[in-house]
């Protein structure tokens, strides 16, 4: 369901506010001459012990006189965007929490403080008002109380944020597939979604399912999908070509549905939550969406490697050797890291197309996780320069990322007696970068590359501008990094 959006350039008094029952005031560091309900919110940081300038560290919510219920927060011009969008989550989460079917935004400050602050405000509040799959009370069938329309008040935006828009479409998108059960997020069902998304969008739509790919001589992807009944699994490619594109890039993802660890069966504490082990490819759907609607000049390649990890008489085992698709041949040291095995075959197709520029996202290593922690995501790649630049991108998107090192001599950690390299070691050790270095064996023709580790795509209680725990991080990181490289 779309959010209507109302704007109002005019500054706001109490009389034009009182019709509005939950209101956010989003404001500068020096307190406006005129706010409305100035003396609840005094009362308010009185009671607290607070001052006006404690507001750009914790905001503050209030009940109005006319029943309404307002929250207060300062943005400081010297916050980066993760810091406003963190800031604005928290200023929100207590009006949304009431489920209203409107918000009212209320800015002050400069044109471009003003701007900034609509801006920032509308894509929390919006991205936050996405309905997300939900179980829980579906017997009683209650009417859904959906936020319907958002006011700005004290700035109009010529175009309506399109591109916020888009970013709230990709990022709504990428949370809704990941949090499906996997009762109903098959390889299966999920390729039948990206068909129907696919007809929606007007993308170009192929599949290789488990036949082509065998006859292919795909056999990383294959030993990994062989484990599954049905064998279901299948790389499908997805294109967005419009008119005047000025540069080609490719997207690859990580779909796995479901991820028992195969033989190397993981314990229940790390099997629970293994159903968002597709979300890589739930990020680059997401972007793929947000590229079509914002209608950017570039074409791009999505390629979606989408599989299940299952344990069976045909599940592909430790000490097994593989010959990929380029034909590497692989030694198997723990079915457990089967995401490296999928996108290694995905990753030749993609760079087969000599797009310019490469990125796959991927829920890949538990050491990311272990070196950063649920708040950044990491990134590793075969250009330092555009490592840099994707940083950058992170932190103008309101989404971080921390590069890692690449260099060559971690290979000596992969090499095998059997094969021509391991799949990973049994150590762990470094095993990010170990990934990544993997994985850049099956990219062929020296494409520019960046692997993104979602270490960040779950955290309790929520992330930068997402309050729900699965975030989608990733999008908006990943739309900034397009854009750069456009330039």
């Amino acid at each position: 369901m779309s959010i209507q959006l109302k704007q109002s350039a005019t500054i706001a008094d109490e009389k034009s506010l009182t019709a509005t029952s939950h209101l956010l005031f989003v404001l500068p560091s020096n307190k406006p001459a005129s706010l409305p309900f100035a003396p609840v919110l005094e009362a308010k940081l009185k009671r607290n012990r607070n001052k006006y300038a404690d507001l750009a560290k914790s905001p503050v919510t209030a009940d109005l006189p006319n029943g309404g219920v307002a929250t207060w927060v300062v943005l400081d011009a010297k916050l980066n965007p993760f810091q406003r969008h963190t800031l604005l989550r928290k200023a929100i989460k207590p009006l949304l929490d009431e489920k209203p079917q409107t918000l009212g935004i209320v800015l002050f400050g400069s044109d471009k403080m003003r701007q900034q602050g609509a801006r920032d405000a509308y894509y929390v509040a919006s991205v936050n008002a996405a309905e997300l799959p939900e179980r829980k009370g579906a017997k009683d069938k209650k009417k859904s109380h959906a936020l319907k329309t958002i006011s700005i008040y004290g700035w109009n935006e010529a175009d309506g944020f399109a591109e916020v828009r888009a970013l709230v479409a990709g990022n709504s998108l990428t949370r809704q597939l990941s949090m499906l059960p996997p009762s109903e997020l098959t390889p299966t069902t999920y390729r039948e979604k990206v068909q129907k998304l696919a007809k929606d969008n007007g993308w170009k739509h192929q599949e290789y399912d488990m036949k082509k790919l065998k006859k292919m001589g795909a056999g990383a992807f294959v030993a990994v999908g062989q484990g599954s009944d049905p064998q279901d699994a299948a790389i499908v490619h997805l294109s967005y070509t419009p008119k005047g594109a000025k540069k080609h890039i490719s997207l690859v993802g990580k779909g796995i549905c479901f991820d028992t660890g195969g033989h190397n069966l993981k314990p229940a504490k790390y099997m629970n939550g293994m159903h968002e082990d597709m979300n890589g490819s739930a990020v680059v759907l997401g972007i793929l969406l947000a590229a079509t609607k914002s209608e950017l000049p570039v074409k791009i390649d999505c390629w979606l490697a989408i599989a299940q990890n299952h344990i069976g008489p045909l599940a592909y085992k430790q000490n097994d050797v593989v010959t990929a698709l380029n034909g590497t041949t692989i030694e198997i040291v723990h079915t457990d890291a089967e995401g490296r095995m999928v996108l290694a075959d995905t990753l030749t197709l993609a760079s087969r197309e000599k797009p310019e520029f490469m990125m796959d996202y991927a829920t890949l290593t538990g050491s990311m996780v272990s070196a950063l922690g649920d708040r950044y995501s990491g990134i590793l790649g075969n250009r330092p320069e555009l490592l840099c630049k994707a940083v950058g991108a992170g932190m103008a998107a309101g989404e971080r990322v921390c590069a890692f090192p690449f260099d060559e001599d971690y290979d000596e950690e992969l090499e095998s007696s059997i094969a021509d390299v391991k799949q990973c070691t049994l150590e762990g050790g470094a095993d990010h970068v170990l990934a990544t270095r993997f994985l850049a064996k099956f990219i062929e023709g020296d494409v520019p590359w960046i692997h993104v580790d979602l270490s960040s795509y779950s955290r309790k209680g929520g992330l930068g501008a997402v309050a729900s725990d699965t975030n989608g991080f990733g999008v908006g990181f990943g739309l900034e990094v397009i854009k750069l490289v456009m330039e």
